[in-house]
């Protein structure tokens, strides 16, 4: 993860939240790290930090939960911890995390939206240009000594601008790739859980079924939470529909993909190519087949990795520990999930 090009100012954020009491102990906050030095900063001095594996002395001596890789935070896991205030998480998704377990027992759940929305979907059409232009290999080839003269036959990659674009997920993210698809004159199609009438206005979308999206659309981008609707949405029937010259680009979560057929894809030419920022496992295993293909653009997990957003994140998600550990409403809390489709 990329450290903060500078030192962050504190004092907007901390003057929010009412200063600690001195005479009574640092609110005790089991946090998994190592931390981004902006969240240690934002927390000097306001909470004690413990390591994700420690166990508490003796109940209800556990007041905070900070979760900053993905740590699981389970029913099991509550249940070691009464007196619990609060469940703060880095970041957007909370798969993770037993939302409702949590909040079955009073527990807030608090997540960083909103603010990462423009840089996962740059990094959604980042992958999209790589993976149709091939740049990752194309990198590699211009690095090499079988590079000795220019052939213009050479690595002909798919055509962006003008085709369709399919977007499984219409969310903030899901519209923010939308919004940059018009730039490059796509037709959009998305697919959601419920259609949103506003934006297919303002943007020009047309709403399809899954199955149509699958086989309409020249790129497919996955931008749905996963839930037990969205694990494995994506897998051999659904990469069959898809034409043999489509891309698929996952900024969502790995599991949204069956990593095995996803392969089996890649290999047999049942789509072109895909370009992955989450995987599952996360990371692959080191010789995992995927990662010896040609047609795969992967990156480590960068959807929201600018300084930028790392920054706000930090923020909120202090914002929202500071306001669990004093008892007062968090100002990003996580809701139960909608049942339903995806």
């Amino acid at each position: 993860m990329m450290t903060p090009a500078g030192p962050i100012n504190p004092a907007p954020l901390l003057a929010r939240s009412p200063p600690m009491d001195a005479q009574r102990p640092l609110p005790r906050v089991i946090a998994d790290g190592p931390l981004d030095p902006t969240v240690l900063g934002l927390l000097d001095g306001r909470v004690e930090l413990l390591p994700w594996e420690a166990e508490p002395a003796e109940p209800g001596t556990v007041d905070g939960v900070y979760t900053y890789g993905h740590p699981t935070v389970d029913d099991a896991m509550l249940d070691r911890l009464p007196g619990l205030l609060v469940v703060s998480n880095y970041g957007v998704g909370v798969d993770h995390i037993d939302v409702a377990a949590a909040l079955d027992r009073g527990i807030p759940v608090g997540n960083t939206p909103g603010v990462l929305d423009g840089a996962t979907a740059d990094l959604a059409f980042a992958l999209l240009l790589a993976a149709a232009r091939r740049l990752a290999e194309g990198d590699r080839y211009a690095r090499s000594d079988g590079f000795t003269r220019y052939d213009p036959g050479h690595m002909l990659g798919l055509e962006v601008h003008g085709s369709t674009l399919g977007i499984l997920g219409m969310g903030r993210i899901g519209e923010k790739v939308a919004r940059r698809a018009l730039g490059f004159e796509m037709d959009v199609l998305y697919h959601n859980r419920n259609p949103r009438p506003e934006v297919e206005s303002a943007l020009g979308l047309r709403h399809a079924g899954f199955e149509e999206l699958l086989s309409r659309s020249d790129f497919v981008v996955l931008c749905v939470p996963l839930t037990d609707q969205t694990r494995g949405l994506i897998g051999a029937r659904a990469l069959s529909l898809m034409k043999p010259s489509a891309v698929l680009v996952n900024v969502s979560r790995g599991p949204v993909v069956v990593t095995d057929d996803l392969l089996a894809a890649l290999r047999g030419g049942t789509i072109a190519a895909a370009g992955l920022d989450v995987t599952d496992p996360e990371p692959l295993p080191r010789g995992h087949g995927l990662l010896g293909l040609d047609n795969l653009v992967i990156t480590p997990h960068l959807g929201s990795a600018t300084d930028r957003t790392r920054r706000r994140m930090a923020e909120i998600s202090v914002e929202n520990l500071l306001a669990g550990l004093d008892r007062r409403p968090l100002p990003s809390p996580v809701l139960p999930p909608a049942p339903g489709p995806p």
